[in-house]
């Protein structure tokens, strides 16, 4: 089952921590497509700034999927002191991709 993965950062610090991450997690070859991930599973991914913050919102394959994932950017937020940032996850009901 599709999940919903929500993370958001309230300051202005969001957007450099969501730029250092992609940076980290694809060894700065930036992020373009769902394949420059070092997993696979992404079936989309958002971000961007939201009332004095930032939000990221994924949708992945499975629970499974994003733990994979997880596994990668979990020491990533640790190394940059944001070890305690959990995101929401809720399970997708209808997910359409183009």
């Amino acid at each position: 089952m599709a999940i919903v993965v929500t993370f958001q950062v309230e300051g202005t610090e969001g957007k450099q921590l969501y730029d250092d991450c992609i940076t980290r997690i694809t060894n700065g070859r930036g992020f373009t497509s769902p394949a420059d991930l070092p997993v696979p599973g992404l079936l989309a991914h958002i971000a961007g700034p939201v009332g004095g913050g930032w939000r990221v919102v994924d949708v992945w394959e499975s629970a499974e999927a994003l733990e994979a994932f997880a596994k990668h950017l979990g020491p990533i937020l640790a190394d940059l002191g944001y070890g305690d940032l959990q995101p929401d996850v809720t399970p997708a009901y209808n997910v359409v991709l183009r």
